[in-house]
């Protein structure tokens, strides 16, 4: 079977760039990261914050894709044109975000919901970018059927790849992928195609890319972050242990020390990873507990230690 490009998901709020470093520094199965998405303005200026994550300089050895939310044709040329004064010859445009605050102005996976407009909107990126534009979509807003007519518009534009998550926004992150959506959009895209959406073992990838040999890559999220290894798996390497998951974890934890201010920012941070970390531990609700509870770094320490100290860890 051809080997498959694989892409780390631009998770909002986790895969910044201090993270893709660390993951960077310890595993490098990676073909592409997408970075959180960069919401356009009027003005065409970027956040600082938005700016620092994607700058080049702290996104060295890192293979980055900036990724833009949008539904004004101005604001993303501009946006775009500002990622390619930086280097950058592709960008990733957001049909896929599901978050209320994004649907409700027009973006994201709200955008699905006036094809038209959305038509008229590649007309003019696609027409007046002189970059590459890959595209993350999901497969419609409230109703599976919804792919007939996106697939429709994305075939009148040289989509660079077409990301499909398959799920309707309705579905959020519920619900099964809707694999028979995905097999009509693969054989009907006149573009590259990616598969995105709940691999969280080598197993969920294996049955993926058999039933959809002629995907092109795959995209993976929340697996990665729950099996911080599974790359490498795919690519035919071992899991990762229990010793190595705890390097893994003690640069996470003392790169954000260095970078963030405070115990409560920190642990925020550290909590949100271990929502997926959990996962690999046999028995550890107890002890994960604790770790949620904890209000200072030192409680923090003290309940990670105990939890790596009793609990096995597996990943498949």
């Amino acid at each position: 079977m051809e080997k498959k490009k694989l892409y780390f998901a631009p998770l909002e709020g986790v895969a910044g760039y201090i993270f893709r470093n660390i993951y960077a520094d310890f595993f490098d199965d990676v073909d592409k990261y997408f970075s959180p998405f960069v919401v356009t303005r009027p003005s065409g200026i970027m956040k600082h914050k938005e700016l620092r994550d994607i700058l080049p300089e702290n996104n060295e050895n890192i293979s980055l894709v900036p990724q833009i939310l949008a539904n004004n044709a101005d604001g993303f040329i501009n946006a775009a044109g500002q990622m390619r004064e930086l280097g950058y010859n592709e960008v990733n445009l957001n049909l896929g975000c599901p978050s209320g605050t994004v649907v409700s102005k027009k973006r994201g996976a709200g955008f699905l919901r006036y094809p038209e407009e959305l038509d008229a909107f590649l007309d003019r990126i696609y027409t007046e970018c002189d970059m590459k534009i890959s595209v993350k979509t999901r497969i419609g807003f409230e109703n599976p059927d919804e792919i007939y007519r996106l697939i429709e518009i994305f075939n009148k534009y040289p989509v660079y790849e077409l990301i499909i998550h398959p799920r309707t926004r309705q579905d959020m992150y519920k619900n099964k992928p809707n694999l028979e959506m995905f097999d009509y959009a693969l054989n009907t895209s006149k573009n590259p195609v990616c598969y995105n959406g709940d691999i969280k073992t080598k197993s969920d990838y294996d049955m993926i890319t058999e039933r959809f040999p002629d995907t092109d890559s795959i995209m993976i999220g929340r697996g990665i972050l729950a099996n911080p290894g599974l790359f490498g798996q795919i690519r035919g390497k071992g899991a990762i242990d229990k010793e190595f998951f705890k390097k893994y974890h003690q640069a996470i934890f003392d790169k954000f020390c260095q970078v963030y201010d405070g115990d409560t920012f920190i642990l925020f941070k550290l909590k949100e990873l271990w929502a997926y970390f959990a996962n690999d531990f046999d028995d550890a609700d107890k002890y994960v507990k604790k770790i949620r509870k904890a209000k200072k770094l030192t409680e923090y320490k003290a309940a990670v230690e105990t939890l790596l100290s009793r609990c096995s860890f597996s990943v498949e």
